[in-house]
């Protein structure tokens, strides 16, 4: 069966589903939501391991236009997060639109009819003159291959994928890996476990976590009363813009930053070989700060061991880090990341000529202003190459997205008939070359350590280096100069030319 829509908005996390409100409020309806599970939410529905909360503050990390004044805590759970998207898709009345188990196994761009042909694993085919992607950095897991994986004889998973109806309850159990996840894990499941074994590559930055309920006083306020609600979040708003500074083009102010979170290491590790395997020895900032008041006393319990070694063999249950150290374990918890820089979508995003965007992008993600991928017509990303964020809340890198989609849709309106916008590739690579440029002063270039933020060859495809600011007025509007037009193939004198290449007009800036 084939359905031709205007829009296919591919995710329904926040990336998609702000995407579904915003064509809703620009009078556009005739778009889907394919989906690949059985419900909305994207990492938020993923991501249901115990202790899952979000290192945003709750007021921040929620969309401007859908303000939540009944947040429990200052930092919300991701049962709460779940339950405010599902709050969004039924008040937006989005669910029409969805289309749910319906993944995108393959969308190839029709350069006679200028659409894209979505074949969807629900069997069902989709022809849409714009994809908006907004399936996420975060959502394909990364479970690192070690010899030996195949053959351990006890349970395994990744943090994204927990087996609730496993019971870790006096188990030995292996955590592998030290990033945002797993610092929540770790103080979650410590107290169960019979013995946790952490095996480190890299220690993390640990900054205390201020986390409080929110009053029903406070609460009552906000509902009443809305403008407090949108001061509280234009005050973290604004902290967060002034330190972004910092990060960007004053690294070693920094400094002041890494003595709190040492305070917040002392005051629970008092074991001195501990602490030197817990200290980090590269720039904090440089990879992402971490959040948690738990993490540092579930350590120091007498029932956990830090490896501080990466995992680089199994034997059967026995468990071997790089420096030697034996841990024998009955389950293995992988809290090892996702596909970010090489996200598994690209391989299913075909051109005219049958070149994927991962061929494209296989010396590294680059954009046009996040969004558009030169070659790849009425294509567009949420949360692209380089829109990241370091200490702030990615929903306003996604509102900003949203604002460049709205004017996209609209200049091919006011272009009018059968017409799609192509990324001019030397405008991909000046916008591209700005970014990387300031790029290099910043803390993720220069701090001194290997993340997740940086491709295979180094280079950093992910972090935005400026303010939420800067990169709403870059994408306020649609430049047309930074576009070829592409229009179907005439038909002139009762023959068809569809054989020829598309036109395309030459537009100038205005």
């Amino acid at each position: 069966m084939t359905e031709h829509v205007r829009v296919a908005v591919i995710g329904s996390g926040f990336g998609g589903l702000g995407a579904a409100v915003r064509l809703r409020r620009e009078g556009i309806t005739d778009f889907v939501v394919l989906e690949r599970a059985s419900s909305v939410g994207g990492t938020w529905r993923d991501n249901s391991y115990p202790g899952c909360a979000c290192d945003v503050p709750s007021h921040l990390y929620s969309f401007s236009f859908a303000p939540n004044p009944d947040w429990p805590r200052t930092f919300s759970g991701q049962e709460h997060i779940r339950a405010y998207l599902e709050h969004v898709t039924d008040v937006f009345r989005l669910r029409p639109h969805l289309r749910l188990d319906s993944e995108v196994l393959r969308m190839t761009w029709d350069p006679q009819e200028l659409r894209w042909d979505i074949e969807t694993s629900g069997g069902r085919r989709y022809f849409a003159d714009v994809v908006v992607s907004a399936t996420g950095p975060l959502s394909d897991p990364r479970v690192p291959e070690i010899p030996g994986l195949d053959s351990f004889p006890g349970k395994v998973f990744h943090s994204a994928q927990w087996d609730h109806g496993h019971d870790l309850r006096g188990e030995r159990v292996a955590m592998v890996g030290t990033g945002a996840s797993a610092i929540q894990i770790v103080p979650a499941i410590q107290p169960d476990v019979s013995r946790l074994t952490l095996f480190q590559r890299t220690p993390p930055w640990v900054m205390p976590r201020v986390d409080r309920a929110i009053s029903g006083a406070e609460r009552a306020l906000h509902r009443a009363l809305p403008v407090t609600a949108q001061l509280r979040r234009g005050l973290l708003w604004g902290l967060r813009e002034l330190q972004v500074q910092a990060f960007t083009k004053h690294p070693n102010e920094l400094g002041l930053v890494e003595q709190i979170a040492k305070r917040n290491m002392a005051r629970a590790i008092k074991d001195p070989a501990l602490r030197a395997k817990l200290t980090p020895d590269y720039r904090i900032g440089c990879k992402r700060i971490l959040l948690s008041s738990a993490y540092y006393p579930a350590l120091a319990q007498p029932n956990v061991d830090v490896v501080a070694s990466g995992l680089s063999e199994i034997r059967g249950s026995t468990l071997v880090a790089a420096d030697g150290t034996e841990a024998e374990v009955d389950t293995i918890v992988f809290g090892t990341g996702f596909h970010v820089t090489d996200m598994p979508i690209t391989d299913r995003v075909v051109d005219a000529d049958g070149r994927t965007l991962a061929e494209s992008w296989k010396d590294g993600m680059e954009a046009l202003r996040g969004a558009s991928a030169a070659g790849f017509p009425n294509w567009m990303t949420i949360i692209g190459p380089n829109t990241g964020l370091g200490n702030s809340s990615m929903i306003l890198m996604i509102e900003s997205q949203l604002n460049y989609m709205a004017d996209y849709l609209r200049q091919l309106d006011v272009l009018g008939g059968r017409a799609a916008l192509d990324a001019r590739p030397n405008a991909v690579q000046a916008w591209n070359r700005r970014v990387q440029q300031r790029m290099k002063r910043t803390v993720w270039n220069t701090g001194g350590c290997t993340s997740w933020y940086l491709d295979a060859n180094g280079r950093n495809t992910t972090v935005w280096p400026g303010t939420t600011a800067e990169f709403r007025k870059a994408t306020r509007r649609v430049d047309l100069a930074e576009y070829e037009v592409l229009r179907a193939p005439a038909v002139t004198a009762g023959k068809d030319t569809a054989g020829k290449d598309d036109e395309r007009d030459e537009v100038t800036a205005s």
